[in-house]
Order: structure tokens, then sequence, then C-alpha cells
């Protein structure tokens, strides 16, 4: 009663559309930052004179770091003023980008390792954005609200990669990182001017915020499950991200940056599955959404392993493969977010530190098979881990039948 009550009084401002689309850029160049690299790993490759592992590692280092800021910074928007915990992790961020940026003039993997890992743990400001659209909202529309914040760090997500390799053809590889920073910076700037002040919504210390984090996941199976099909399809899709640059660079096809990031635009295209899988689930269908996006992830891994020798077949598997994500992802939440409504904060740090964990491993994983056996071990990886994400989805339909014959008793 007392948060609601906290959350209330320090909402008396409705956030107007000009600040929603200021958030909703300031999560896409976040959470875009953490992809700028994977259409550049060939550049990375040949102008730092490292090997296709090591540039490889740089998706991993993101992913890793990303899912640390979501573990142990996100949960801080609870205790701290968020708008000032917004613009401090976005300039952190920035200055991460900056170093990235630096490397590329000093030709040192160490900075870039250092400015990846920076960037990749303070981007985190994303989800620290979301849930603020939801606070100063306009009553009835914080559902919109959540949902227009959440297309810009999807698309911006999406898009990164091609905006990468287009400023990677104009001024080399580390431009991407020099606009980055910059953008971002100016982006806090803005926010600083838009954004009203959040007061903290609990007076827990951190260490209890942390153990409760614990708590949820031994309480609801589901959010175990269907964290687990979250972290498992983002790793199959993460096989792909980590090794595609090295494939489309190579031999078979020797596309250019440029190019490289242009394919990219085809994974948004993806992302219309993301509405499609909002209204199934508004139908009360996520479960028949959730086991469609498994099986598509396979049949798009089968697409992906012809697409080594022709690149329409690369493109099929590119969107079908980003569109069962979302899938995947959307009804993900949508379960999630119901099982324990006043801790929704709390629970989506647990399923999308997982989901980056997941992802980390994929690239890890995804980077070992192009290394060792080429782009069909790459590809066989890629259905290993899709199988496995569908016997998770398939976990989470007994835990819910078992769930339901309970209710029945």
């Amino acid at each position: 009663m007392t948060k609601t009550t906290t959350t209330k009084t320090q909402a008396p401002t409705v956030l107007s559309q000009t600040t929603l689309l200021l958030m909703a850029t300031a999560c896409g160049l976040c959470a875009g930052a953490n992809y700028f690299n994977q259409p550049l790993l060939n550049s990375m490759v040949q102008h730092l004179h490292i090997s296709d592992a090591q540039a490889s590692s740089t998706v991993t280092m993101a992913q890793v770091s990303y899912g640390l800021g979501l573990l142990f910074l996100v949960p801080l928007g609870d205790m701290l003023e968020r708008r000032r915990l917004v613009l401090t992790l976005m300039l952190l961020a920035a200055c991460g980008m900056l170093l990235s940026g630096i490397s590329g003039l000093a030709g040192s993997f160490a900075l870039l390792a250092a400015g990846t890992l920076m960037a990749g743990v303070f981007s985190v400001a994303a989800q620290v954005l979301v849930p603020m659209a939801a606070t100063f909202a306009a009553p009835g529309t914080s559902g919109r609200a959540v949902g227009l914040v959440m297309s810009g760090l999807l698309v911006g997500i999406l898009a990164s990669r091609s905006v990468a390799g287009i400023l990677s053809d104009l001024g080399g590889w580390s431009t991407v990182y020099w606009v980055g920073a910059v953008a971002t910076a100016l982006m806090a700037l803005l926010l600083a001017r838009a954004l009203p002040k959040a007061a903290p919504t609990s007076v827990v210390g951190y260490g209890e915020v942390m153990k409760s984090l614990g708590a949820l996941l031994r309480q609801h199976p589901r959010l175990r499950s269907r964290a687990l099909i979250g972290g498992t399809g983002f790793a199959t899709v993460s096989v792909l991200f980590s090794s595609m640059a090295l494939l489309l660079a190579g031999p078979g096809f020797e596309l250019s940056d440029l190019m490289i990031g242009l394919i990219g635009i085809v994974g948004i295209a993806g992302a219309l599955m993301a509405n499609v899988a909002g209204r199934m689930a508004d139908k009360g269908l996520e479960q028949h959404t959730t086991l469609a996006g498994a099986i598509l992830m396979l049949l798009g891994w089968l697409c992906l392993w012809l697409g080594g020798s022709s690149i329409w077949w690369f493109m099929l598997g590119l969107l079908i493969v980003d569109g069962a994500l979302q899938a995947l992802h959307i009804s993900n939440q949508n379960v999630i977010y119901a099982l324990a409504p006043e801790a929704r904060s709390r629970i989506n740090a647990v399923y999308m530190t997982t989901y980056f964990v997941g992802a980390s491993i994929g690239s890890a994983l995804g980077s070992w098979a192009w290394l060792h056996h080429g782009w069909n071990g790459t590809s066989l990886m890629g259905g290993i881990l899709g199988l496995i994400s569908l016997s998770m989805v398939l976990w989470d339909r007994h835990l819910l039948t078992v769930q339901t014959r309970r209710l029945t008793l």
C-alpha cells in the first residue's frame, strides 16, 4: 500500500509525446551500442591485427557486461532517484563508446575490449527508462507509453548493425563508436531537461533487493522456465550474430561492412512479429505463440545452413530467426509479468539477466563453432540450441498443465 501511494505522489507530471520519443531514441542508442561490433568483425581483424576469435569475443563481452548491468544496476531504480541514475548511466556508456573509438586510432584491442565492457554494463539505462514511461504516463496510456519506448529499444538493436556498416564504409569501423558516444551524451543532456524527477519507490536496502530476486526465482517455476526459454532462444540467435559478419565478408560472399550492415535491415522486418505476438498474447494464445516461435527458430537455422552458399537463403533465415525470437520474447514477458504484478521490475531483472547470459553463451559457442567447423558447424550449433529451446517450451507447457490441474482440484 505504501509503495503504491509513493509512486502516485511522485508522479504528478505527465510525459509529453516529445519526451516519450526522446526516451525511445535513448533506449535505441543504449541498447544498439552493444550490437555495433557485429557487422564490423572482419574490419577489426584486419585493422587491429587480431584473430577471428578475438574479434568475435567482443560480441560475447558486450552481452556478458550487459547481463551484469541488468543484474546489479537495474535494481538501483527502486532505490535511487531515477532521472539522475539514467543520466549517469548514459554518460558512462558514452565514455565506453569513446574508448572503443580511441581503440581504432591507437590500434589497441585492449582499449576496444575495455570500451565494449564499459558501454555494455552502463547501457542498461534503457531498462531504467522503460518503467519510468509507465510511471509518468497519462492515465490509461501506460501500455502505449511503454510500447513506444520499447519499440525504440527494439529498432535500435536491429538498426544498429546497419548504421554501423554504413558508417564503417564512410569513415572506418571505429566511426560508429565516435558517433554513438556523441549522440548518447547529447541525448543525456536532452533528457536532463525533459525527464521529471523520480524519487525512489522503495526504502529497502540493496542487499534485500538482491535477495528478493532469488526468492522470486524460487517461488515461481514458470519464471524459471520462461527465463530459460528466453535465454536459450537468444543464445540460438547469438550464434548467428557472432559469426554472420565473418561468413559474409569471407571468400564465399566478400561483402563490405556496408553491405553486411544493409543485410541486417532484413531483421527489422522480423520485428513485426512482436506486434503479432502481442496481439496473440492479448487473446490468451501466448502458449501457441511460444511453440510457433521455437519451431520457426529451427526452420530459420535450416535456411541459414543453406545460406552458406546463397545470400537469398541467408536473408530468409535471418528474417525467420529474428521473427521467432520476438515471438518467444513477447510471449515470455506476457507470462512473467502476470506472475507477480507487484514485483515486475525485479521479475524483469531476473528474466533479462538470464536472457543476456544466454546470449553471451551463444556468442561464445558460435565463435567456437565457426573457428573449428566453419559455417556447417555454426549452423549445427544453432540447431542444437534451437532444440534445447524447444525442450524448454515443452517443459513450460508441462508446468502450466500441472498448475491448471492443481487449481481445478
